[in-house]
């Protein structure tokens, strides 16, 4: 998803006033997000990553990512996958494994 800022406002935060879309990740931006999310330990992350000429930079790993506006956005149930993936990988297996 991409977010731009209203006219007169640098701040793209969609509560603000910002209107968002879908956009297409590169496989870089990919790699980026999820290396950043796997330096946070987080299974589950929302990654914000500015696409600048030297190439995207991560700006913020949000550890509980709102969902409204990328749900909204997308059309796509993220939280029910969440919670799939969840049920998923919450087995006595898994969490020995893990340690949780």
């Amino acid at each position: 998803m991409v977010r731009r800022a209203k006219e007169g406002d640098f701040r793209s935060n969609l509560h603000r006033g910002g209107a968002a879309s879908v956009a297409s990740i590169t496989p870089q931006e990919r790699e980026i997000a999820i290396k950043a999310a796997r330096t946070m330990a987080l299974d589950v992350a929302g990654v914000d990553i500015l696409r600048a000429n030297r190439g995207p930079l991560v700006m913020e790993v949000n550890a509980s990512p709102g969902l409204e506006g990328i749900e909204k956005t997308t059309g796509i149930d993220i939280a029910g996958k969440m919670i799939r993936w969840i049920e998923r990988h919450a087995t006595t297996e898994y969490c020995l494994k893990t340690g949780g």
